[in-house]
């Protein structure tokens, strides 16, 4: 079952560049360590968000990626 949520349209362009970056993780021998920031500007530049908003809304992208870092490593220590 899909679980639903709600975005603030302010944290929008946050959660769509998150959402594209979802195959820009940088990983270590135990999983994920964080996203890959050399790859943040050309996925923005391909949702078409510029450089003045993606500096705006980088804070935002951390909280994000600080977050999915959370969840990743308690489903590392919650399996088999």
């Amino acid at each position: 079952m899909e679980e639903e949520f709600d975005v603030w349209p302010c944290l929008w362009p946050a959660f769509l560049l998150f959402n594209r970056m979802s195959t820009q993780w940088r990983a270590g021998a135990g999983g994920a360590i964080g996203l890959d920031y050399s790859s943040i500007r050309d996925v923005a530049g391909f949702l078409g968000i510029k450089k003045k908003k993606l500096a705006e809304i980088f804070p935002d992208l951390q909280v994000l990626e600080g977050e999915a870092l959370r969840v990743m490593a308690e489903e590392r220590e919650n399996s088999p």
